[in-house]
């Protein structure tokens, strides 16, 4: 029995799906298809499965568009899979649309965010647009979150059943690695060393993509305010983690001379191991205007630390207000500033959330439950077709 997982771009199969493939192909055999590169390989090797590499634009580009439609077509014909399982939206739309094509019986999509309620006027047409012939193609929609759902209905996205599997994401947190135990004093106190961090700095991080839709903007102009405010009790600092992109979403050149030039932030670049600078940090900074079910929240949160969010999808379901974080208004930077403030000047409250914090990742998003669930939908697919498993 085959299932064919898709992805846009290599990394989402590499980090989103990380485990989740070799758990599944000791039930079914396995295939990866995504844009190749090192990262494939990776996933290839890792998770123990076959992977196809295939260009996908993650752009809007009908030519190129095309051609990937019908790589994937061609594909789906050969391998011949019961299930093919996407996930990213043009990696969805292209393969809901091959696999109708190709006949395959079971096309599933699980939106992990959604890019048009942030959009305006003929783009955000053309992305709904793109969604709903998506959905026509499928037969199950699969939203990653409750907040995702309420935004595909509240759109007329599909009529069809959307479901959530477990209690949210596509991949669940896998414990035993993201726990502040696996970090020992001896690394943090190097770590902190190395980077010239005190043992009386507040440490804010953010993990991410350093773009504009992740509030990147707001967070260096409220850290900045923060920094340079003398009655401050407490030195700050701020660790950025992650890729700058420059042509997609590019920061603000204000943005960009801030992070340069002011000391107390620290931009590091992407880092394939974060939990030693969750491990050094104090609180979670997550400013972005759109996500579907961040998986950097709930990591944090495994790593002990409360989380600053704003109230968007996803955040607000894994954060809950003055219990393990604080919500903010999405682009608010005196809200954010507000929300930072507080947890440096409140000592009481700061302490609560984080006795929270790994606790309530613990009882929603273990890892095995999610894959689990996720395998008893499969098997139930296949039932429903009175397909032997």
């Amino acid at each position: 029995m085959k299932i064919i997982r898709t992805s846009t771009i290599s990394i989402s199969l590499n980090v989103l799906l990380k485990g989740q493939l070799k758990f599944l192909n000791g039930f079914f055999d396995v295939v990866g298809i995504s844009s190749g590169d090192e990262l494939l390989d990776e996933v290839r090797q890792r998770e123990g499965i076959k992977t196809i590499s295939i260009n996908i634009e993650r752009g809007i580009s009908p030519a190129k568009d095309l051609v990937s439609l019908f790589r994937l077509y061609h594909i789906l014909k050969s391998e011949k899979p019961t299930i093919v399982h996407s996930i990213t939206p043009k990696a969805g739309l292209l393969t809901m649309l091959a696999g109708k094509m190709a006949g395959v019986p079971i096309r599933l999509h699980t939106f992990t965010g959604l890019i048009f309620p942030t959009k305006k006027g003929f783009m955000q047409k053309v992305l709904i647009s793109m969604d709903r012939l998506l959905c026509s193609a499928a037969t199950n929609i699969y939203p990653e979150g409750q907040g995702v759902k309420k935004d595909l209905i509240k759109y007329k996205i599909t009529s069809k059943p959307l479901k959530v599997i477990a209690n949210g994401n596509v991949n669940g947190i896998d414990l035993d690695y993201f726990s502040p135990d696996k970090i020992s004093g001896e690394q943090k106190n190097d770590l902190k060393i190395e980077l010239n961090i005190s043992q009386s700095d507040f440490v804010f991080v953010f993990v991410g993509r350093l773009v504009g839709d992740k509030g990147i903007n707001e967070l260096v102009e409220a850290f900045s305010q923060i920094s340079k405010n003398a009655y401050l009790s407490k030195p700050v600092k701020l660790l950025l983690i992650g890729p700058l992109e420059e042509h997609l979403d590019p920061l603000q050149p204000e943005t960009l001379e801030e992070i340069k030039s002011n000391p107390d932030i620290l931009d590091l670049g992407f880092q394939k191991d974060v939990r030693p600078y969750f491990a050094i940090s104090d609180a979670l900074v997550f400013p972005s205007y759109r996500e579907g079910f961040p998986n950097v929240v709930m990591q944090a949160g495994a790593m002990g630390l409360p989380s600053i969010v704003s109230d968007i999808n996803g955040c607000n379901e894994i954060i809950v207000e003055k219990q393990n974080g604080m919500i903010i208004p999405v682009k608010n930077n005196q809200k954010l500033k507000n929300a930072m403030e507080t947890l440096l000047s409140d000592v009481d409250l700061y302490h609560q959330l984080k006795v929270n914090s790994r606790p309530m990742i613990e009882s929603r998003y273990e890892q095995s439950v999610i894959w689990n669930e996720l395998l008893h939908e499969y098997k139930k697919l296949l039932k429903e077709k009175n397909i032997d498993v």
